[in-house]
């Protein structure tokens, strides 16, 4: 029994760390573009339209439905790419669509006179940006951020759609094989785990920021 235990709690780990693959890649990859974005669209009347489309399309449609057009749209272009090169585009592209949004939010949030004291201060665009309003509308969206982080690492379950081994499929195919519930108790223990840790984590920033600004 334990043999077995061993090796199916071996199996589900080769899945886990596609799923925390896919997880890494899209967070550190579609937050700064969230970043750029939102500051973008405050830019100009094109990219502001341009970037609020891409943004519209992809929070209003499915990620599942993202995915097949990847994998089936662009060989029909004459695009071949492989499947985990699907998944990541198909993740990046959707969860930046959500970032923008929520620094966006978090930006239009803060009081005007920010950007107007940071201006006669003779800040640049730049420094406005990088050291003043940034911080603070992040600081205040880290609630959204966090739930938004949390529903990601479970969303990697999708890309079983698209035949990739994460943890979700080979859950499914030992539970097919054995009839047991075993693998559904360990994935689930997994997406609990990485939840807290991301609640941790962000608990703790929260509370670094905060006495940051008593300090301050």
């Amino acid at each position: 029994m334990n043999g077995y235990l061993i090796e199916v709690i071996t199996y589900l780990s080769k899945g886990a760390l596609v799923s925390l693959s896919i997880f890494a890649v899209t967070l550190v990859i579609s937050f700064p573009i969230g970043v750029i974005l939102s500051i973008g669209i405050r830019k100009n009347k094109t990219l502001r339209f341009m970037i609020r489309s891409y943004t519209w399309f992809f929070r209003g449609t499915p990620l599942m439905l993202q995915l097949f057009l990847i994998m089936y749209g662009l060989p029909f272009i004459g695009i071949n790419i492989d499947r985990m090169t699907v998944a990541y585009i198909g993740f990046i592209i959707n969860y930046s669509a959500y970032f923008v949004e929520i620094i966006r939010a978090g930006i239009e949030n803060l009081p005007k006179d920010q950007f107007e004291s940071a201006e006669i201060m003779g800040a640049s665009s730049f420094e406005t940006y990088r050291y003043i309003i940034l911080p603070q509308a992040i600081r205040t969206q880290f609630p959204v951020i966090t739930n938004e982080i949390i529903t990601l690492i479970k969303d990697t379950a999708l890309v079983t759609v698209i035949a990739i081994s994460d943890l979700m499929r080979n859950v499914k195919e030992i539970v097919s094989r054995d009839f047991t519930i075993s693998p559904f108790i360990l994935a689930s223990i997994f997406y609990l785990l990485i939840s807290y840790i991301i609640i941790r984590v962000f608990r703790a920033l929260e509370n670094k920021y905060d006495y940051l600004e008593l300090v301050s």
